[in-house]
């Protein structure tokens, strides 16, 4: 009975500890911005990126030769996904198409798996690229190219075609989308602040009337997931606890009845 009521109560202290795991797991991305629109069109550098949202298809229309930019926020303990597809024209002879993602310091990140480079045999209708990211880290050496939370930039652009090719329309669509790894990624350490270029700086008007420069406006509200909790903890508290229950169990065995052993007379 004694060994049933430990049990109880080891088994009711598992279920506290897994209780804030699923209060406090950060919701997933929305899948569409707040007023259902869907962007299109693209930036042409960093600066002008078209920002997008996880779970968003994002269009835009350009000519062969141009770079197209757009922007996505990725949080800890995700892992980015960025697809493309580019429409040809009815004519046009072999390219080749390259989707690049950097981070919100420009250092270009290094596709896990995924053909970020393909090429388009002649008279194509279409071609489409992928890239799947490592996932995000909380915290990362100062030498090291980890990816971080904050920014990313995904650039699409040919990287070969032929002259007569040159300037002829394209249309693009890019999705970003990511899975959440949870704290099977998580280490021991956070950033004070995500990789959003022009953080501090907010869309305001100045005194002669002009706005200022906004480099993104991901990261102006709260919600960023960085810190020190994880469900990584769960599997800790799990862990202690199943240590705990053999530590009891090994006792109750080997400690006998408890009863001191029946002496023969006379000895």
């Amino acid at each position: 009975m004694r060994i049933t009521r430990v049990l109880g109560g080891a088994l009711l202290a598992l279920g506290l500890a897994a209780g804030p795991a699923a209060a406090d797991t950060p919701s997933p991305s929305p899948s569409a911005s707040s007023d259902g629109s869907t962007p299109t069109r693209a930036g042409t550098s960093f600066r002008t990126a078209a920002e997008i949202e996880q779970g968003q298809s994002a269009t835009a229309s350009g000519s062969t030769g141009d770079y197209l930019y757009w922007s996505f926020p990725a949080d800890v303990g995700q892992r980015p996904t960025v697809k493309a597809t580019v429409k040809l024209p009815q004519t046009h002879g072999s390219q080749t198409w390259q989707l690049d993602v950097y981070d919100g310091l420009r250092r270009r990140q290094a596709c896990q798996y995924g053909a970020n480079t393909r090429t388009a045999a002649q008279d194509a209708s279409q071609v489409g690229l992928a890239c799947v990211l490592r996932t995000v880290r909380g915290w990362s050496e100062p030498w090291a190219d980890d990816p971080l939370p904050g920014t990313y930039y995904v650039r699409l652009t040919v990287v070969d075609l032929g002259a007569s090719d040159l300037g002829q329309p394209v249309s693009a669509e890019v999705r970003a989308d990511s899975k959440d790894i949870g704290g099977a990624a998580a280490v021991d350490g956070s950033l004070a602040k995500p990789l959003v270029p022009g953080i501090a700086v907010k869309s305001a008007e100045q005194k002669d009337g002009s706005k200022a420069a906004v480099l993104s406006s991901f990261g102006s509200h709260d919600g960023w997931s960085s810190g020190w909790w994880s469900d990584r903890w769960v599997w800790t508290a799990v862990g202690a606890v199943l240590a705990a229950l053999a530590g009891i169990g090994g006792y109750a065995l080997t400690r006998g009845s408890g009863r001191p052993s029946r002496v023969p007379p006379g000895v």
